[in-house]
């Protein structure tokens, strides 16, 4: 038996656009599909079939496409730019607050020994 007959590749790494086997789809994916559905006008149950997503996934991708097209689909681990900036300023947010606690106890500290 020949070799290439030996090695099978399991359909969702064969299937375009596909990243892994938890079915992770490339952004590029996520896109194509979406105007797809816009420029053919295709109901999304069939674009879902003929892509082997479910329609439930079809639709979570619609509604983040037309909430941002150009910032939608930011990535696992990456998050949308308004999402980054209200992270970082949390962020200084709770830093300050912990720096005005410390300078209060330093403040305290210094006041008791002043006495």
């Amino acid at each position: 038996m020949p070799i290439s007959e030996m090695i099978v590749i399991p359909e969702c790494l064969s299937t375009p656009g596909m990243v892994n086997m938890k079915n992770q789809y490339s952004k590029e994916f996520k896109i194509e599909a979406v105007k797809r559905i816009e420029r053919t006008g295709e109901a999304i149950n069939k674009v879902a079939a003929d892509l082997g997503v479910k329609p439930s996934t079809m639709h979570g991708w619609i509604k983040q496409y037309k909430e941002s097209p150009k910032t939608s689909f930011p990535g696992s681990g990456h998050l949308k730019p308004d999402d980054e900036k209200l992270r970082r300023l949390e962020k200084e947010n709770r830093d300050l607050k912990e720096e005005v606690e410390i300078l209060k106890k330093a403040a305290a500290f210094f006041a008791q020994n002043l006495k």
